[in-house]
């Protein structure tokens, strides 16, 4: 079963996808946003291309666990996922994904510009694959 990770930020979605297993997320690509007809567009042509079966959806909170305003337009973005594509979404704390990325590319010595580029299809995989790692040890 392959699963989409969706980091939904208000410039743009960082998208990721699992193996068939379930085992491994790879970054997928950076969807620019635009409206919200072409960015859903986009997606449900990703979610027939890769046959995707259910979305994982970082959600972000604030330090102390709470839901901000970012967290609630994420609780929106969800409930639109389910009712448009008829797939289970999933939320998944993202706290720190972003930064989390944003250091492996620094680390990796890649330049300011291409971060910019990569940084968010990066904060799905890692999205992704915390959720994975999690379900496989259930």
């Amino acid at each position: 079963m392959k699963i989409l990770g969706l980091d939904y930020g208000d410039r743009r979605i960082g998208v990721a996808v699992s193996d068939a297993f379930g085992w491994t997320a790879q970054g997928l690509e950076v969807i620019t946003r635009r409206n919200d007809d072409a960015d859903l567009q986009r997606l449900e042509a990703i979610i027939k291309e890769h046959g995707v079966e259910a979305i994982v959806l970082g959600l972000p909170k604030n330090m102390n666990g709470t839901i901000g305003p970012r967290g609630e337009i994420s609780l929106a973005f969800a409930e639109t996922l389910k009712q448009l594509f008829g797939l289970p979404v999933h939320l998944w704390d993202e706290r720190l994904s972003t930064v989390s990325a944003e250091r492996t590319l620094i680390e990796a010595d890649v330049s300011r510009k291409k971060r910019k580029q990569v940084v968010d299809k990066m904060a799905a995989t890692i999205i992704l694959q915390t959720y994975l790692d999690f379900e496989s040890r259930r």
